[in-house]
């Protein structure tokens, strides 16, 4: 055989290979509403940078008549590629072969772009769609799940990892998804379960169907379990999401030049917070007034409103916002805010992406339903990340710190880099109202309570402690941020030497 036919034998494997499970199959995959594993790919990556690894492996089973079905691939794409010129490893699974079912040698393809991005200091994005273990392997798909199991642990912290659920994720297979750093989900399409429908009403009784057990929704705004959902897989929300990120844990993140001027104040900040500390009003409006361009990319937007958590960029730096929200249930701290707030800072941290912190929060919330939810042990995951983290760590009080959620927040105490507070900022053990019912029982009066108001609830006295670097007008905020995230740019600090720590799980 000459060059030219064996270049044209090539040529028709690589068709072959891009073929899939076959056209009828791909037109069954679009009448889903779901995209083909390589559209995918063209979607997420720029154009024309993909390079495909291990097109020509196939599954080694024989039994159950697997001997006469090897399809090239075996149901998972996998390579690298570029996201806005920068590199990133990459797997999609392939729904239209067998059921995108994961063997052997599809989890081998896998593990080695795991590898590679963490050898090679990277991202990787897993774009899920899969039926789960492919049965006719038994244990050794098993084993298989468990290799990337591993991979995604030992890989956390290093490089950053994201999850894409396109289709169906089930039983064993979530718990990769979950170990990885970021969970995108579209509405429709996407299912997320340890044990199906038919499993829940055999065992429990329940009567449940996909969407209400493990859709896009309920992991978004109920489990916490996906930290983005999506009407559309054309979203380019991973894009977004890699424009704030580093590629690994040694590098820093990206800094893009800004149009939005470093010296900018704002006016508006001065009407944003209410006179009257009981009325709400939406921490969005702060900090979309001091960021960059207005641009907030939120993080579990529909989970644990009580806390917002998402990225933006300070001069041109990016940088992880973590602010209570009053509007909802006061910008109180509860075991769901907690959880959120925690892994967050850790991931910032992980990833040298410094914090900044905004800050008004009544305490946490009281109740038998919280209290034996765990609040302790969950309340002290936020205690933990923040005193753990050694990134940059700023933080404005707006208007509430009371009790222990103002040591939580990122306060002075547990190494807060820059701490300032606005004129309206209440420091305190706690509001005024409950205070002079301790302190004077039946003999609590309005008065008294407006004169704990005028001795404790301001921030001057936590000033004169030096517990707050500054009280700033509102209106500076932004310039004061930027002027100290450049001051702090070569903060060196460090934890004592050890393991890992035994955070409160």
């Amino acid at each position: 055989m000459s060059m030219r036919e064996k270049l044209e034998l090539l040529q028709q494997k690589r068709a072959e290979s891009e073929q899939g499970g076959g056209a009828e199959r791909i037109a069954t995959q679009h009448q889903k509403g779901k995209m083909t594993a390589r559209e995918r790919l063209d979607v997420l990556l720029d154009p024309g940078s993909f390079v495909e690894l291990d097109r020509f492996v196939t599954h080694r089973a024989t039994d159950f008549g697997l001997a006469e079905q090897k399809i090239l691939g075996d149901g998972v794409v996998t390579g690298w590629g570029r996201v806005e010129g920068r590199i990133v490893y990459v797997y999609s699974q392939d729904f239209t072969v067998f059921g995108g079912s994961l063997s052997e040698a599809h989890a081998e393809k896998i593990c080695k772009v795991m590898d590679l991005a963490v050898r090679n200091g990277a991202p990787v994005i897993g774009l899920n769609d899969s039926g789960g273990a492919r049965i006719q392997e038994g244990v050794v798909s098993l084993g298989g799940y468990a290799d990337i199991f591993l991979r995604n642990t030992l890989a956390s912290g290093v490089v950053p990892q994201i999850s894409a659920i396109l289709g169906p994720c089930a039983g064993g297979a979530v718990y990769s998804p979950a170990i990885t750093d970021f969970v995108f989900m579209v509405r429709g399409i996407s299912y997320m379960f340890v044990t199906g429908p038919s499993v829940v009403k055999t065992v429990t009784h329940e009567e449940v169907d996909f969407e209400r057990l493990g859709g896009a929704d309920v992991h978004g705004g109920t489990s916490g379990v996906a930290h983005f959902v999506h009407d559309s897989e054309l979203e380019p929300a991973v894009r977004t999401l890699l424009s704030y990120l580093p590629s690994n844990n040694l590098d820093d993140p990206p800094v893009r030049p800004s149009d939005d001027p470093s010296d900018r104040r704002d006016e508006e900040l001065l009407d944003i917070v209410p006179d009257e500390p009981a009325k709400p009003y939406d921490m969005h409006d702060v900090i979309r007034r001091v960021v960059d361009g207005g641009t907030f990319f939120e993080v579990q937007r529909d989970y644990a409103g009580n806390l917002l958590t998402g990225f933006a960029r300070l001069g041109g730096r990016p940088v992880g916002i973590v602010a209570n929200q009053p509007s909802n249930l006061a910008g109180v701290l509860d075991i769901a805010a907690s959880q959120k707030g925690a892994r967050f800072i850790r991931f910032c941290d992980a990833f040298n992406v410094p914090l900044v912190t905004f800050e008004d929060v009544p305490g946490f919330l009281p109740g038998v339903a919280q209290e034996h939810g765990g609040i302790i042990k969950h309340g002290a995951k936020l205690l933990y990340a923040y005193c753990e983290a050694t990134v940059p760590k700023l933080t404005v009080i707006t208007r509430k710190a009371y009790g222990g959620a103002y040591d939580v927040m990122n306060s002075k105490h547990v190494r807060g880099d820059y701490n300032v507070a606005w004129p309206t900022a209440e420091i305190a053990v706690m509001g005024p109202k409950g205070a002079v019912e301790i302190l004077y029982k039946d003999e609590a009066t309005e008065e008294k309570a407006n004169e704990y108001r005028d001795k404790f609830a301001h921030p001057y006295q936590a000033a004169a402690r030096g517990y707050l670097d500054d009280i700033i007008d509102p209106r500076d905020t932004r310039p004061r941020l930027i002027d100290a995230l450049t001051t702090l740019a070569t903060k060196r600090d460090r934890n004592p030497s050890k393991k890992h720590g035994n955070i409160p799980l």
